[in-house]
């Protein structure tokens, strides 16, 4: 049951964390738009293989941090940083996206493949994502550092991410209009997401500090 119970929780977790438009699920919805369903899934297939070992080194950094409560504080105090730069840097600074008209030529599988590698390799979220929610998780016994779990939890991770990518390439054309919306408006989003992930980190430093 408890394998079960990390499989499933590494899916919702997959699901929550990707389901936001973003790069990687945008980049894949296009590319099945301009070049059809065969160089987006070798697209997702790159991103996934990069997030499997995202995953997994997350949950060995999370293991080693787990019983170092410095560490921990450090890595807030670090992210809140983070956060808070890219909190400006979208709001204030990052231009709005424009879209752009006209027709991008084919390319090859191959090529996909390894874009999908280096989007999901650049994008450095999944990393502090998983070793916050891993620990959670394990702070109130739903999980455990133990190989099984790991590979079971990561599993899950891979299988939620896949089917979010599966949706947005089967589904943009759909919504299209939505997401055109989302585009125009995505610095304000995720200006507006980071902001709320600094605040709530901040708030966790003066606990910690002054609790």
């Amino acid at each position: 049951m408890n394998l079960i119970t990390s499989l499933f929780l590494g899916f919702i977790t997959a699901f929550v964390g990707i389901t936001p438009p973003g790069l990687i699920n945008m980049t894949a919805a296009k590319v099945n738009l301009k070049e059809g369903k065969s160089s987006a899934y070798w697209f997702v297939l790159g991103a996934v293989i990069i997030i499997f070992f995202q995953a997994s080194l997350a949950i060995f950094f999370a293991r080693f941090i787990k019983e170092r409560p410095d560490v921990v504080v450090l890595l807030r105090e670090v992210g809140f940083g983070i956060f808070a730069v890219l909190t400006v840097y979208f709001l204030f600074i990052a231009k709005k996206p424009v879209k752009k008209m006209g027709s991008i030529k084919k390319r090859s599988t191959s090529t996909r493949f390894f874009l999908g590698m280096l989007l999901s390799a650049l994008n450095f979220f999944p990393i502090p994502y998983y070793v916050f929610v891993s620990i959670t998780l394990a702070s109130y016994n739903l999980f455990y550092f133990e190989a099984t779990h790991v590979f079971t939890f990561v599993a899950g991770v891979v299988s939620g991410s896949f089917l979010v990518f599966y949706f947005y390439i089967t589904f943009f054309q759909k919504i299209q209009n939505k997401t055109d919306f989302l585009m125009r408006n995505m610095n304000g989003i995720i200006g507006t997401i980071t902001g709320l992930i600094a605040l709530f980190t901040l708030v966790n430093i003066v606990r910690y500090y002054f609790g």
